[in-house]
């Protein structure tokens, strides 16, 4: 379920709304997709967001960076994609 909500977000820099405060996201995709790591940056703010997310052959694992694995569960369950947020 976390993959599917990590991959939502597009490859590079986009922009997303977390706890109404915009937020630039860098993703990157190594291993042929098997690593992936995001760093989000609150636009205008101190906060961020760090995970880098493996797949093995018997696993997905989600290794937040040098912050509580809630934080990361949180950001990636309560994103909006900042041009969605436009359309509407």
């Amino acid at each position: 379920m976390l993959l599917q909500k990590i991959k939502r977000l597009p490859l590079g820099y986009s922009q997303v709304i977390y706890q109404d405060k915009k937020y630039g996201v860098s993703l990157s995709e190594y291993n042929k997709g098997k690593s992936l790591k995001l760093y989000a940056k609150e636009l205008g703010g101190n906060d961020f967001i760090s995970l880098n997310y493996y797949i093995t052959g018997d696993a997905e694992l989600l290794k937040p960076c040098e912050m509580p694995e809630e934080k990361v569960i949180d950001f990636l369950n309560n994103y909006k994609i900042w041009e969605t947020e436009q359309l509407k």
